[in-house]
């Protein structure tokens, strides 16, 4: 079930809870029963309304060595047919050429069981 946080202004807290989502909580009470909360001094009938929660929007960049070190291939589009390996190990190429089979990443080398 998803999780929610409501906020009751009357006492200024916020409390979180899960139910299905074809159900709306009103009333302090609610809030309370639901979430095992006791009701306290506040109104029973005191209004609640949900609070919008919003994930954190981080976006980080990583560079191609750090990637390699993580033994990730990353291939760039060149040309028609030919991809630029920039996280190559020793004795890869650095092009990967549709059709020669020798410049496939050595995968083998990174992925172990």
């Amino acid at each position: 079930m998803p999780v929610y946080d409501y906020l009751c202004e009357e006492n200024g807290l916020t409390l979180e809870v899960s139910h299905p989502m074809g159900i709306l909580l009103h009333t302090w009470i609610e809030l309370c029963y639901v979430s095992r909360h006791p009701l306290g001094d506040t109104d029973p009938m005191s209004p609640v309304h949900k609070v919008t929660r919003t994930a954190p929007g981080i976006s980080v960049a990583v560079f191609n060595s750090e990637l390699r070190n993580q033994g990730f291939t990353k291939l760039v589009k060149r040309d028609d047919g030919v991809y630029e390996n920039v996280t190559t190990l020793d004795q890869e190429k650095k092009f990967m050429k549709r059709g020669d089979p020798s410049s496939i990443p050595h995968i083998h080398r990174k992925i172990s069981d």
